[in-house]
């Protein structure tokens, strides 16, 4: 059974793309408190199914894929530029292919501004028409206004005219941070991303006995199962040691695993593979916010998508990708990477930032255990005990040593230099992903 929360969230999806959606429409038409209403709609704007406008209400846009998510709507773009929307309000779901700065002649500006553009354009009149006539929407800057004919051909057309008081260049940074910014959360990859849903996992009722999990067992030879209530809420985890010696008419909820660890939907893979080895567990229920099960995701399904997330072409860059770039190799037999310090890298005193320098040691300790075919590896704890002001443009020496490796666990000691003088002084602990 489905809460109300989740009716609401589904009534939501339902409704048609450009739909405007109210608290109070809600309310009445699912017969639900305010607060309630309220809520799901807030959720909704989490999931990226609405999107709130100022002066303009909550519209239904559509719910962008994750390869597909640098396609910004105009209504993201209102709230990017605080706009105000002057007419075509009922065009705000759309998405937009590109947009077309307007610093040129009106003729050579119609060239390049077709059906799906954004225009961004100062006060010139005609420009704004012959845009929406070439299917494009406008972003007026500085401030402007347009014309009331104007306003009328957008609401007819469906496309949106927007107004904000920036100037051309600062609209044009705005919109190309927030593209940029969502390229890096495409790279990051989510349970939603990778998890098994509910349709396809396989579960048990807390009111089974042992001999059900033998059947259930049997049929898809999983090792273990969710527990779960008549609705469908998460009560426990049940495995195959569980069951060791026990009667086959006993209950499972008599020999489960009660309140076990679980994951959410906007868990970070990585984290969610961390979890995993460090509490040994092999499978993970995903759950919603009402302890509802939605699926689960394996050990397996957590090292496939991390090896996948590594093949995938780079985009935007965050600042470990920046510091890959400046990592180069040297050594065959002792390992030694040599690392630039860039200005993008530095603290307000021009010298290398802790989080720059922290990230260098977990990449370089990373690679030093692939190269040891030890596979992927995660940063369990740092301890930095000595460090020295590194200026920008300087070029480091790290050198890492393994001083002791288990299982699922691997203990490294490093040394920076810069020009044979000793900069930094770390140690680490790794905990392995392994299989």
């Amino acid at each position: 059974m489905s809460t109300k929360h989740e009716k609401i969230l589904q009534y939501i999806e339902s409704l048609p793309v450009g739909d405007k959606i109210s608290v109070r429409q809600i309310a009445k038409e699912m017969q639900v408190s305010e607060g309630t209403a309220y809520r799901a709609i807030k959720e909704a704007e989490n999931r990226r199914l609405v999107s709130s406008i100022e002066r303009v209400g909550t519209i239904r846009i559509e719910k962008k894929k994750k390869e597909n998510i640098e396609r910004l709507t105009f209504a993201e773009i209102v709230n990017i530029v605080d706009g105000q929307v002057l007419g075509g309000k009922s065009g705000l779901h759309k998405t937009l292919t590109k947009f077309v700065i307007g610093a040129m002649q009106l003729e050579d500006m119609m060239r390049y501004t077709d059906a799906g553009s954004l225009l961004i354009v100062g006060n010139r009149i005609r420009a704004h028409e012959n845009a929406l006539r070439a299917g494009a929407a406008v972003l007026i800057t500085g401030g402007f206004d347009t014309t009331e004919d104007n306003k009328q051909l957008a609401d007819s057309l469906d496309l949106p005219i927007i107004s904000t008081s920036y100037d051309t260049f600062t609209v044009a940074t705005m919109i190309n941070r927030a593209i940029y910014d969502q390229l890096i959360k495409k790279d990051i990859l989510f349970i939603e991303d990778i998890y098994v849903p509910m349709t396809d996992t396989s579960v048990l009722r807390n009111d089974a006995t042992i001999h059900h999990f033998h059947k259930l067992n049997e049929r898809t030879t999983h090792g273990a199962f969710p527990v779960v209530t008549m609705n469908n809420k998460l009560v426990g985890m049940v495995t195959v040691k569980d069951v060791i010696g026990r009667e086959e008419d006993e209950l499972i909820e008599k020999v489960m695993t009660k309140n076990p660890i679980a994951g959410s939907m906007k868990m970070s893979v990585a984290s969610a593979g961390h979890r995993m080895i460090w509490e040994g567990i092999d499978l993970l229920p995903i759950v919603n916010d009402d302890n509802v099960l939605q699926g689960v995701i394996s050990r397996q399904d957590v090292l496939k998508a991390l090896q996948l997330a590594q093949r995938q072409p780079q985009h935007g860059e965050t600042i470990d990708d920046l510091v890959k770039n400046e990592m180069k190799v040297l050594g065959d037999e002792d390992l030694i990477v040599e690392f630039k310090v860039t200005p993008q890298m530095t603290n307000q005193y021009g010298a290398i930032s802790y989080g720059a320098f922290t990230t260098l040691l977990a990449e370089v300790g990373s690679f030093a255990l692939k190269r040891r075919k030890r596979g992927d590896a995660v940063a369990e704890n740092m301890t930095i005990y000595f460090i020295k002001p590194v200026q920008m443009e300087s070029t480091l020496t790290v050198k890492p040593r393994i001083l002791d490796m288990s299982r699922k666990f691997v203990k490294m000691d490093f040394e920076v230099f810069n020009h044979q003088v000793l900069v930094g002084k770390a140690m680490m602990m790794f905990q392995l992903l392994e299989r």
